[in-house]
Formats: structure tokens, sequence, C-alpha cells
């Protein structure tokens, strides 16, 4: 077991499996652009970079998963006059989400409680939701005379389609864990006290079953190819992507444990083995 120490987030590696806790119980894990969003992106940078981790749960301390953003914090811009600017003003829920994009790692959000603004918006691009049957959720924007962050307005139509996403963006209401399960906001209800354990079966069937290069090349595969135009475009990337993984340690490794009927043993590492034409997109520059 390994632990590190942050300030607004708890980091701790058991098993294989990083689970990143939301860490201010006493303000329900309300975001701060400073500390919350720092911390946030540093763990992404670490989990990366450590092959031992194989899957990262994301959940929140005491009864909220998040409740948005701190709203006794002002991140109005002092200089009225100043205008937008790229790089002082973007959005920090959308620097998380970006960041999570570019994981190699699976990620699922176990959402304990209130998840409302970014505290919602953050888990869309996570790969699996799932939640407390007292869990909440709003996307509360327009309540608020503002609109979605956190590229929430890319993901969520991806999620639960369009005709979903703008009901619950338009209304700004905040409704119940059973609605979001039948909207396809998220996979699964679990009674408060067993969702860690959920989470954890779901991560441990990831991390005892699979090869960590195959995942990190399908979690990119899977959400680049969301704003694709042409399958052909899947079909070039699928292609050197069989090849490679094909003929690695690790493919080879599959079909000789099939063969002989016996456990395989991934031994591929995404810090090293990752093919060479990863990563194969470019990410557009903010303008």
């Amino acid at each position: 077991m390994k632990n590190t120490v942050y300030e607004q987030i708890l980091y701790n590696v058991k098993n294989e499996i990083l689970t990143i806790t939301l860490n201010r119980p006493e303000r329900l894990n309300a975001w701060t652009r400073d500390v919350m969003l720092r911390e946030c992106l540093d763990a992404f940078d670490r989990a990366d970079a450590d092959d031992e981790i194989r899957a990262i749960i994301v959940t929140g301390a005491g009864r909220a998963f998040c409740a948005g953003v701190d709203l006794t914090v002002s991140y109005e811009n002092p200089d009225k006059n100043a205008g937008f600017n790229a790089g002082r003003d973007r959005d920090t829920g959308g620097q998380f989400a970006l960041r999570i994009f570019k994981c190699m790692k699976p990620v699922i959000a176990a959402i304990n409680g209130p998840a409302v603004g970014v505290g919602i918006t953050m888990t869309l691009p996570m790969d699996i939701r799932i939640a407390a049957d007292t869990a909440t959720f709003g996307f509360v924007f327009a309540r608020r005379g503002i609109v979605p962050e956190a590229c929430s307005s890319w993901f969520l139509p991806r999620i639960v389609g369009i005709s979903k996403a703008l009901e619950w963006t338009y209304s700004g209401r905040v409704f119940s864990a059973q609605e979001a399960l039948a909207g396809g906001l998220i996979r699964s209800i679990h009674p408060g006290g067993k969702l860690l354990e959920a989470a954890e079966s779901i991560a441990r069937e990831i991390a005892d079953t699979t090869s960590a290069v195959s995942i990190s090349l399908t979690r990119q595969m899977m959400w680049r190819m969301l704003g694709s135009n042409h399958p052909m475009d899947a079909h070039k990337i699928d292609s050197r992507a069989v090849y490679y993984t094909r003929n690695s340690a690790d493919g080879k490794e599959a079909r000789a444990a099939f063969l002989e009927k016996r456990p395989v043993r991934f031994t591929g590492r995404p810090s090293i083995d990752m093919p060479e034409f990863y990563p194969w997109w470019h990410d557009e520059p903010f303008e």
C-alpha cells in the first residue's frame, strides 16, 4: 500500500488500484480552482507514470461526491476591462476533464453522494460511473446564470444523447440516482456502504485479466473515435494497433496461455511498451 499526502485530495494505491478521494468533507468536497485542480492534475500525472496502477477510482469523502465549485471563493477577473485571456481564464473543470481524457488507465467514478455542477461534469470523461442509492445529480448551470463547463457540451450528449443532455442542462434541476440510471448517465446503483466495493470489483476484473498496454490503447481508440467523421479512421488505427499487439510480448503470451490452458501472465508496461505510433492524434492548442 502506498499513500501520498495532499491538502484537498487523498491518494491511495492498494493492490494495483488507485483511489483518489476528493477530501473537503466539511465543504461537501467543493471544487477549488487552485489547490484541488492542481492536486487532481498531479495525481493523474503520477498515475499514468506508475505501471503498478492498473485502474483509478475517484470518489468523495463524507456524504458528498462534489457539491460543485466553492462559491465562497471569488473567481471573477479583478480587471473588468482586461477581456478574455486564453491562458488566464481557462475553465478549470475543463482542464481536469481534458487531463482525464488523455489518461492511460481506466477511470471509474464512485459517486457516493451529491454531484452537482463540476461535481458531475468532471465525471463525464471517466469511463464508468456508479452511484450510491442516495446520490443526486444536477447540471445546475442555467440556474446560476452560467453555462455548462468541463467540456460537458462535448461529453454529455455522447453519453446520454442530445435530448436528455438538453433536458438536464435546460432545467438545471437536481435529480435522483434512479433517473441518472434510466438516462444512461450511470452504470449501476449500490447501497452507500457497498459502493467502493463495487467499484473495486470492476477495477479488479480489469487488473487481474487484461493487458495494461491493450487497455491503454483501447481507452484512447474508443474516446478519440467519438470525434471521427468516418469509420475508415477507426479502421486505420485498429489495423496498426492489432498488428502491434498481436506481435507484442503480451499478444504472444496470451496465445501461449490459451494453448497451454493456463492463466495468462501479462508483463507489458504502458510507460515503455506502447507502439511507436502512440499517440497518433494531435491535441489542438487552446485558443
